[in-house]
């Protein structure tokens, strides 16, 4: 059985995300939370009366703390055997410190920009893609039955626009640019294992979703055009729908909600 991972998953582009698996496929869904993991849950479901609870898994999780990724990694394996595997994973963790100048320049906020956007990253990869599939995994993804998924897993890191230093025109944004450009360097790298490891059964990808009316982005509302400034419902059917669609030959880069490349 196939199943799939969100995290984060309390609130912005996980929360919505979640609720889109659920009703959109019919595999099992681990979301994690830092803390509140029933309150989490429950708001998850709240209006899905079609949606069977026991399908959502919400586990207790901080990107910064290898001690809980460890730990819910321990727990996912409690719940599924080995014939397994994890087929949708987005690890999606974000924040961000507008810096305009290096004097704005905070160590404190440097490492925790890091330690969120791109040491969590890999430390979610450390412990969850041993769930991928392997070479002799046998997929069972029935198209007609899970049109919502493709037919290779894929290992999702959010990554963004500004994170390309090809598209760097304006600076700033220091941590956040610096940040989310090794996102999508370490996205490349698990590519080139997964390929290793697991053939054409497993791929990687980095993702930017645009400008989100979620928490992270809210700052800049105003200043995005109303056609460019997407719900968190819009933006996670276009992210599930890229994934789908972005084939093994488009596999380790960056692409963006309408299927573009976004350069290194």
């Amino acid at each position: 059985m196939p199943w799939s991972l969100v995290s984060p998953a309390s609130r912005g582009i996980g929360f919505h995300l979640t609720r889109h698996l659920l009703q959109t496929t019919k595999i099992p869904v681990i979301a994690t939370a830092r803390k509140d993991v029933d309150g989490v849950k429950k708001s998850i479901l709240q209006d899905l009366p079609n949606v069977e609870s026991d399908r959502l898994t919400v586990l207790e999780l901080d990107v910064t703390n290898e001690t809980s990724i460890h730990r819910a990694a321990e727990d996912a394996k409690s719940m599924f055997p080995p014939d397994n595997h994890l087929h949708l994973a987005f690890a999606i963790p974000g924040i961000l410190y507008p810096e305009k100048a290096p004097s704005q320049l905070d160590h404190e906020q440097l490492n925790r920009a890091f330690a969120i956007n791109t040491i969590g990253p890999l430390l979610l990869m450390k412990h969850f893609t041993p769930f991928l599939p392997s070479k002799s995994t046998k997929l069972a993804i029935s198209q007609e039955q899970e049109p919502a998924l493709p037919p290779h897993a894929v290992w999702l890191t959010m990554s963004a626009r500004v994170g390309s230093t090809t598209d760097n025109n304006l600076g700033g944004w220091f941590s956040y640019r610096a940040s989310k450009a090794g996102v999508t360097s370490i996205t490349k790298s698990l590519d080139l294992y997964l390929k290793g490891k697991c053939g054409e059964k497993a791929m990687a990808m980095a993702y930017h979703p645009g400008t989100v009316k979620t928490g992270l982005s809210k700052e800049f509302w105003g200043s995005v055009k109303k056609e460019k400034l997407f719900s968190p419902e819009y933006a996670v059917e276009k992210m599930v729908g890229v994934v789908r669609d972005i084939g093994l030959e488009q596999r380790g880069r960056c692409w963006d909600w309408r299927g573009t490349e976004v350069l290194p």
